[in-house]
């Protein structure tokens, strides 16, 4: 294939109705993965306020591609509130303590083994927290926990690909996009306790 080329990937639903399924994009080489986007459709943008902070959300035709913490809009971005509305309900039933899946589609991009990741992120359940080094033995790699917790901290999609589920070895919070009280907050939120104290 051409330098830079994508091809479309289909992974398994992690919502509760198993008939949905959602579907990722990556770049074929990592050099590429890491310096630009491949999403062949125009991003739409809003921002949240949520119970941890202002997120940005960003998404295309295919479904969510993007939470980051902050207000991120890149300058000329398109606006669109309704487009992003399915994704901030579901959030907001998640802060809430009412949700404990979504079950919306996917879109974003990664390296083979970055995508990889993500799908064993998923299959973490609520409420539930792994090593990085479990995750690393899941791949068939168990030499490779430093590389799992580079893939988590390049993991465009906070929260909805759960990476604040995957703490160190001794069980202690290592680093987290968001910064280490927003990871305890969440999972505070997801061992039952209210975010709202």
């Amino acid at each position: 294939r051409p330098s830079g080329q994508c091809e479309r990937i289909r992974l398994p639903s992690f919502a509760a109705s198993k008939q949905n399924r959602w579907t990722g994009r990556y770049c074929c080489e990592p050099a590429v993965a890491r310096m630009r986007l491949c999403y062949p459709h125009a991003m739409r943008y809003s921002l949240m306020n949520s119970s941890i902070g202002l997120l940005t959300i960003a998404s295309t035709e295919n479904g969510l591609a993007a939470i980051h913490f902050g207000a991120s809009i890149p300058s000329g971005a398109t606006i669109d509130e309704a487009a992003n509305r399915v994704y901030m309900e579901q959030l907001e039933e998640y802060f809430e303590g009412r949700r404990t899946q979504f079950d919306f589609p996917l879109d974003f991009h990664g390296t083979p083994f970055q995508v990889a990741v993500w799908r064993e992120l998923v299959n973490i359940p609520y409420g539930e927290t792994r090593t990085y080094g479990e995750i690393a033995k899941k791949l068939g790699r168990p030499g490779a926990a430093r590389a799992v917790g580079m893939a988590n901290h390049d993991n465009p999609i906070a929260i909805v690909i759960p990476c604040h589920r995957v703490v160190g070895q001794n069980g202690m919070l290592t680093g987290y996009a968001g910064g280490l009280p927003i990871k305890r907050a969440l999972l505070t939120l997801e061992q039952g306790q209210s975010l709202f104290t």
